[in-house]
């Protein structure tokens, strides 16, 4: 198994490159309430919460910065390093598929470098937020809970339709150097209208789907306001907190499932690279 080998191969520096995001995570985590602090202390006409806050951002830069510089290197080096045992167990002549797939490992190295330290952070980010609203409001939790069992609801509903387009736009892709080198108008025109037909699909899918959790989101953090807002023994800090974390929870919350989506196309990837 191609990818299995290379993620044994490198396990030791991807385990290094997980503490990093998850400390940067950490770190994101805190900035609400480190904010509410920092406002709170400016009303008692004091500068502690500003200083707290400050370290804050700049370890956050340093760490982030640090792990962006090792992952550029690292992951060009996974790439190739996929890429070429991937194409050494394709048929010698199979030009086509062998462009396909370098395509998709160039896709699913991609993933990996930027979008899944983001996972990680809209993860780790969605458990802490919710702890500290359940701390601060419980109805407002609850809502947190409702919302995004709906939301879940939604995009595994429509799973194995995203599935299925990305299988077949995938076929297609497999096909094109071979489109390409036969030199036909015609046929080079239908390649590419089949193409974009499962792209925006998929694209459509998923519009509906994020413009519904959104519909969702904003319900929650409208009646959020109006809760806290309710409880007159709030301090302004806090309550400004509050209305943060309900908002960074509806960040998370609505760009997971995006990342849901993503998977199940790499997944579909996957099972064509562990073929060979």
């Amino acid at each position: 198994m191609v990818i299995r080998d290379t993620i044994k191969q490198y396990r030791l520096r991807l385990i290094f490159t997980l503490i990093l995001i998850i400390t940067e995570s950490v770190l994101g985590i805190l900035f609400p309430l480190f904010i509410g602090k920092a406002i709170t202390s400016v009303i008692g006409k004091e500068t502690t919460g500003i200083w707290y806050l400050g370290i804050l951002g700049i370890s956050l830069i340093i760490i982030g910065g640090f792990r962006r510089m090792l992952d550029s290197r690292f992951y060009a080096k996974i790439y190739t390093t996929l890429s070429t045992e991937t194409i050494k167990h394709l048929p010698e002549k199979d030009y086509s598929k062998k462009a396909a797939r370098l395509s998709m490992l160039k896709e699913m190295v991609l993933f990996a470098e930027n979008q899944l330290p983001e996972l990680i952070t809209h993860s780790i980010g969605l458990i802490g937020v919710m702890i500290i609203i359940a701390t601060l409001n419980v109805y407002i939790f609850a809502g947190t809970i409702i919302t995004g069992s709906i939301i879940i609801g939604i995009y595994l509903l429509n799973g194995k339709r995203t599935i299925n387009y990305n299988t077949q736009f995938n076929n297609e892709l497999e096909n094109q150097v071979d489109i390409l080198t036969t030199n036909r108008q015609s046929g080079l025109k239908l390649h590419l209208l089949r193409l974009m037909k499962w792209n925006i699909k998929l694209s459509d899918l998923e519009t509906i789907n994020y413009s519904l959790s959104w519909i969702i989101m904003m319900i929650l953090l409208l009646i959020s306001i109006i809760l806290s807002a309710k409880n007159g023994n709030i301090q302004y800090g806090v309550m400004f907190a509050l209305i943060m974390y309900v908002y960074q929870y509806i960040d998370s919350m609505v760009n997971l499932p995006l990342y849901y989506q993503e998977w199940l196309r790499l997944k579909e990837i996957t099972s064509r690279i562990q073929d060979i």
